[in-house]
């Protein structure tokens, strides 16, 4: 397992370059999926644009207006806190490498970076307003293309993803919350995909209707890439061995894969980053183990997020019903994760004495909301463009 990108790059290629330990592999791997992802969503947004589809907008906004006392406030507390953090950094890298999320959510840092980095954005801030100032601010009309939405939708999509995974996660890990719940709230472990995709999603939706976007054409857009961005997210899953592993897996590789690794199969996650080590843990969870090895969900999940990706980008052209392929998302990604569910290590909820986890409960929603869709979508898809 390579829990940081020196780890990777390490072993990959023998380089050893100290800075890489400060780059997280599941947090780097999130970073390229979001990057993936906004790159898939500004193409469709251009494309629905010449479309037809989506239209540009109109905004009114100041010119040559000096920021408020406010605004100078916030860019202060902001280039406070990044300067704070990265001299400290600098100063004490060999510490800070040994746990760099710890540093992160710590009160450590350098009290003198920290005043220089809030000079260096307030006076930046002062430079700006003075560069673009107007003998007198006046509020002008612009137009705002679909593809200007890309990088708050991003934010948005970061922020609200990251809030709802965690709380979401929290929520299912009850026990785990109530013993630490500074440190269940606030580490970097611990992620719920389909909270995040709730949250996120309600938090982009308002967006869109405040800025007059169509909703039914922008999950369209949206949706293909959150599916590429999930399956790359679940590649930094594997690598680093976060945790997201199935059940335990001791039986032999079937001679039909014997032209694969064997960690497609079964594995144990060596050196992964939680430090955990399977045969153990499986032991105390009451699993029954001989050779600690466990299935690789994961990597399951990443080929088939990919296939479905696959699947959709091949077929957003086709699909010229407005909300069609939001459908079709829903269907085959409720299928995805409620199949990788049952080999997949979860808390479960008894419900009328029957276990089900936190995910198959959103899986099998999302089946049937896919399913209702693409039995009506034909009749009321074109009602929905209104929205």
């Amino acid at each position: 397992m390579y829990p940081t990108l020196y780890d990777l790059v390490l072993d990959l290629f023998g380089l050893s370059i100290p800075p890489f330990k400060l780059v997280q592999s599941f947090g780097m791997m999130v970073a390229l999926a979001f990057m993936a992802a906004s790159m898939n969503l500004a193409a469709e947004l251009r494309r629905k644009e010449r479309e037809g589809l989506i239209i540009p907008t109109k905004k009114m906004v100041w010119m040559g207006k000096k920021a408020s006392p406010l605004e100078m406030v916030i860019s202060g507390i902001i280039g406070f806190l990044v300067g704070y953090k990265f001299v400290g950094l600098v100063l004490n890298f060999d510490i800070v490498a040994l746990n760099p999320q710890a540093y992160i959510l710590s009160t450590d840092g350098n009290l003198l970076g920290g005043l220089l980095g809030a000079a260096f954005s307030v006076g930046t801030r002062i430079y700006e307003d003075r560069k673009n100032a107007l003998p007198e601010p006046k509020e002008v009309e612009i137009t705002v293309k679909p593809n200007d939405h890309v990088s708050t939708i991003t934010i948005l999509a970061a922020v609200f993803g990251i809030l709802g995974a965690k709380i979401f996660h929290n929520l299912e890990n009850w026990n785990e919350l109530m013993a630490d719940p500074m440190g269940s709230l606030l580490s970097f472990s611990g992620m719920s995909f389909l909270g995040g995709f709730i949250c996120a999603t309600a938090a982009i939706w308002y967006y869109a209707r405040k800025n007059n976007i169509p909703l039914v054409h922008l999950t369209d857009a949206t949706l293909p890439g959150l599916m590429l961005a999930y399956g790359i997210g679940r590649i930094g899953c594997q690598i680093a061995g976060d945790g997201d592993w199935g059940i335990p897996n001791d039986a032999p590789k079937p001679e039909w894969m014997g032209f694969l690794p064997d960690w497609m199969w079964s594995y144990n996650y060596p050196n992964n980053v939680l430090g955990i080590d399977l045969k153990t843990d499986f032991a105390q969870m009451g699993y029954q183990s001989l050779t600690g090895y466990a299935w690789p969900t994961p990597f399951y999940e990443t080929v088939m997020a990919l296939c479905i990706f696959g699947f959709l980008w091949a077929m957003r052209k086709r699909w010229t019903v407005p909300g069609q392929l939001a459908s079709w998302y829903l269907l085959l990604s409720g299928i995805e994760r409620l199949l990788i569910e049952q080999i997949r290590i979860n808390n479960e909820y008894i419900i009328f004495g029957f276990g089900i986890t936190q995910a198959e409960i959103i899986s099998s929603v999302l089946i049937i909301l896919g399913l209702v869709g693409i039995f009506t979508i034909k009749k009321i898809g074109p009602k929905l463009v209104k929205y």
